[in-house]
């Protein structure tokens, strides 16, 4: 594994909690959340005051699938994990990726429907370079596990 791809990952030990606080997008008079920006953090903390299931599966996707997956990679970067654990792994990144779809999607459903005006904020990029750099990640470490 090259030094560049662990010191990327471990970056985003820091730069996913840093995504999850920024502003992911700028709405107003949007009733759900009744919020000029939105994160990830203030958007599950509205979810789980009007919809638990949802809001559930959004924290695995959003927090615990890009946090679990990258501690993955850490230690199995430092041979501390069995690389038999990498399907595993890139699961958890596909589900991360399913979050910035379901951001796309409300976000698309917003406009469309007008009640709102809706601007992407630059959290949604970090957050969504953050996702790339993971797969990117796995990617890498996949191709080094089968040499």
């Amino acid at each position: 594994m090259t030094n560049l791809t662990k010191a990327i990952n471990l970056a985003l030990l820091i730069l996913f909690p840093i995504a999850w606080f920024a502003p992911l997008l700028r709405a107003g008079l949007l009733p759900m959340f009744g919020l000029d920006e939105i994160s990830v953090i203030t958007g599950l903390q509205s979810l789980w005051e009007s919809d638990v299931f949802l809001a559930l599966v959004v924290t695995v996707m959003a927090i615990f699938a890009p946090w679990l997956k990258t501690i993955g990679l850490a230690l199995l970067h430092f041979r501390l994990l069995s690389p038999r654990v990498l399907p595993a792994l890139n699961i958890l990144g596909k589900l991360a990726m399913a979050d910035m779809f379901l951001i796309a999607l409300y976000i698309v459903v917003v406009k469309g429907v007008g009640l709102a005006t809706v601007e992407v904020a630059w959290g949604l990029y970090l957050f969504t370079a953050c996702i790339l750099a993971s797969l990117w990640i796995s990617f890498q470490t996949g191709r080094k596990s089968a040499r």
